[in-house]
């Protein structure tokens, strides 16, 4: 059987594909903008037939029509190993919970610890050798396509074809069935929206850039903001090695300082697990050889990372303690985001020769009734996560200056984290400093 006939043999519709689910079975979907569409229509619409349905995803972008058949979960219950803007949305009414993570060991779990009976994921079309792409979006794939029972793919003409490592797709032969026919755009996120606070950081963390660095980028203001200030730049013989790629990796190589002629692996290339921008990056991955897409357990390794020489890692934070702990996912109890790969880069920027990781964030915020509060506080809020351990903080940054925790003593940590937090706070917090016993006298009072 040639690759056609293999082809035209398993097609079937996705009405079909969802009458294969029975209750009590785990399904997971593909990651990100590969979240199936038609499929998840279909499984909707037999919310009164089955029950106890587990639905795993990853930074949902597509708003799940299995949700919405059933808001209160008494069908289904979606569990997201990274909570996006949606995810959280949703979690606030719905039956929408976390995952805890660490982004480079998730091929790991679905492997030995989540049983998986069907992997839907969106592809694009099959290629002349029977590949079917991921479109950017390797992530944990493998290891669910290594577990799953079924595994269906639902074809999207629309979805880029990219190049990679390996992982980066699925061939025919490992198919069960093909949903086919869609011609949908991808979400598009938008790059945020960057303010005078976020530049000021970047201009902090832009001092300490050097030619021939290799950037890993987080999601938010202020990493776009030295993106563009980057690809503005005459820097030279930048690389890129990164969790997530998005518009400011396509404005660095197309303003020529990104080229990846100094990297130590991946030798002129960007190496990411995971895409999500808009239309214009989407268009530069497809068929784009200098872009190649890992799995998670690569791109994510601290071992893999850190072998590339002056690693700089860039990543935000809710809020910082004056011990040097880092929450980067929740506001006390409320999920936010989730952990993602933040710890791996931030330990992996550390180790790298020559490189240097930097947890960025403003000084304070506000909330609705416009009252200001300290990002920098005495301890995490009650319930918050800790994302870093203080031992792993590296340099952390805000509008008003850069401190570097490493080596740094709980006295020291406390003042020099004090020095960068918003002059309205600073008294405040050298008293509660104080009254935990970790702030000692000096001129810096």
């Amino acid at each position: 059987m040639n690759l056609q006939e293999k082809y035209s043999s398993k097609i079937i519709s996705a009405e079909a594909a969802a009458q294969m689910v029975q209750s009590g079975d785990w399904i997971e979907y593909g990651f990100c903008t590969t979240a199936p569409r038609a499929f998840d229509e279909a499984l909707a619409k037999r919310t009164g037939e089955l029950s106890d349905v587990d639905i795993r995803v990853g930074v949902s972008v597509y708003p799940p029509a299995v949700v919405a058949a059933d808001p209160d979960g008494k069908v289904f219950t979606f569990n997201s190993w990274h909570y996006s803007g949606l995810d959280r949305r949703l979690s606030a009414s719905g039956p929408v919970f976390y995952n805890p993570m660490k982004f480079s060991e998730l091929p790991r779990y679905v492997l030995e610890n989540t049983p998986t009976d069907v992997f839907v994921v969106q592809v694009a079309p099959m290629d002349k050798f029977g590949f079917f792409s991921f479109g950017g979006n390797a992530s944990h794939h493998y290891g669910v396509i290594e577990r799953a029972k079924k595994i269906i793919v639902e074809v999207n003409e629309q979805m880029p074809r990219v190049h990679g490592g390996h992982g980066h797709g699925i061939h025919i032969d490992e198919v069960d069935y093909i949903i086919e026919g869609a011609s949908l755009p991808l979400t598009e996120l938008h790059p945020a929206q960057v303010s005078d606070v976020d530049q000021t950081i970047a201009r902090r963390v832009m001092a300490e850039m050097r030619d021939g660095d290799c950037i890993q980028l987080g999601i938010g203001g202020m990493p776009n903001a030295l993106g563009s200030m980057i690809a503005q730049s005459d820097l030279k013989d930048l690389g890129g090695h990164t969790e997530m790629i998005s518009e400011s990796f396509v404005d660095m190589f197309l303003s020529g300082v990104m080229n990846g002629r100094r990297k130590n692996i991946d030798k002129g290339r960007i190496a990411y697990t995971f895409a999500l921008g808009t239309k214009k990056l989407y268009d530069f991955l497809d068929d784009n050889p200098f872009c190649a897409n890992y799995p998670v357990d690569y791109t994510n390794s601290a071992s893999v990372a850190a072998s590339i020489d002056n690693l700089v890692t860039i990543n935000n934070a809710v809020e910082i303690d004056l011990f040097g702990q880092v929450c980067s996912e929740s506001a006390g109890i409320r999920n936010i985001s989730g952990s993602g790969g933040q710890l791996d880069f931030v330990i992996a920027g550390y180790l790298s020769k020559g490189g240097r990781s930097f947890i960025c964030l403003s000084s304070c915020y506000k909330d609705k009734a416009g009252q200001l509060h300290s990002r920098l506080v005495p301890t995490i809020t009650p319930g918050g996560i800790i994302t870093d351990p203080r031992a792993t903080t590296m340099y952390v940054v805000t509008e008003y200056g850069m401190f570097n925790c490493k080596g740094m003593s709980t006295w020291q940590r406390a003042e020099g984290l004090i020095n960068i937090a918003h002059p309205d706070f600073r008294e405040e917090l050298i008293a509660q400093a104080e009254a935990m016993k970790i702030w000692k006298r000096s001129n810096k009072r």
